[in-house]
């Protein structure tokens, strides 16, 4: 079983969103998925609520339930998971951080905007810290091909780490997905957010399995 992290104390940068839609796309690819929801606003709570499918699986993790972390994914795995997906507050706090600790592998999203990208710096270097795995995530990136706003963010991105492919760019259809309770993948099945998170989880299932990734983009 493998535990993937969203985390950035950067709020807005769309680890909700995504973490709903690779949980997603896992499951269709064969996993057996489990979303813990670690932020406090339980956005992710309600978006399961209103979800008629069964899969992927999704609870609440409450503060006073944080601590039990280290207890909590054992269990999961003994329940037969393959994947668990731990989405976070934007903030850096004891959740976060906890999170970050039994996480195999730490995401960090971020928008390709120089504010944006300074302020996740602290939560990388808090994974280097920990010796966790990390890949950034960029994020919300303009639809032109090439666009240089998002080339220079990769650029930069590489600079301090693992920059996860494809880019994920800003496209109506996470919001709309993300609003009537579905993944991307489910909600425009041949679409190119589709084809983003689908590409997203190859990329991560590789990283986690010591694979090697070919670089390709989807803008």
């Amino acid at each position: 079983m493998k535990t993937v992290a969203f985390v950035t104390q950067k709020g807005g940068a769309g680890k909700t969103t995504l973490a709903s839609a690779l949980a997603v796309a896992a499951h269709e690819a064969g996993e057996k998925v489990v979303i813990l929801d670690l932020d406090p606003q339980e956005s992710l709570t309600m978006w399961g609520d209103r979800r008629d499918a069964e899969f992927p699986a999704y609870d609440t993790v409450g503060p006073e339930q944080i601590k039990r972390l280290p207890e909590i994914i054992p269990a999961l795995k003994r329940q037969g998971y393959t994947l668990v997906i731990l989405d976070t507050a934007g903030i850096d706090g004891t959740a976060t951080h906890a999170a970050m600790t039994v996480a195999d592998l730490c995401l960090i999203p971020t928008r390709p905007m120089a504010i944006d990208i300074r302020a996740i710096k602290e939560t990388f270097e808090a994974a280097v810290r920990l010796g966790k795995e990390y890949a950034f995530v960029l994020n919300s990136c303009p639809t032109q091909p090439n666009n240089p706003r998002a080339q220079e963010a990769a650029t930069a991105l590489e600079m301090w780490g693992v920059l996860a492919e494809p880019m994920i760019v800003q496209r109506v259809a996470y919001g709309d997905a993300f609003a009537e309770s579905l993944g991307v993948t489910e909600y425009e099945p041949e679409g190119k957010a589709a084809q983003e998170m689908r590409g997203l989880w190859e990329w991560m299932k590789n990283k986690m399995e010591g694979k090697k990734n070919g670089k390709k983009s989807i803008i």
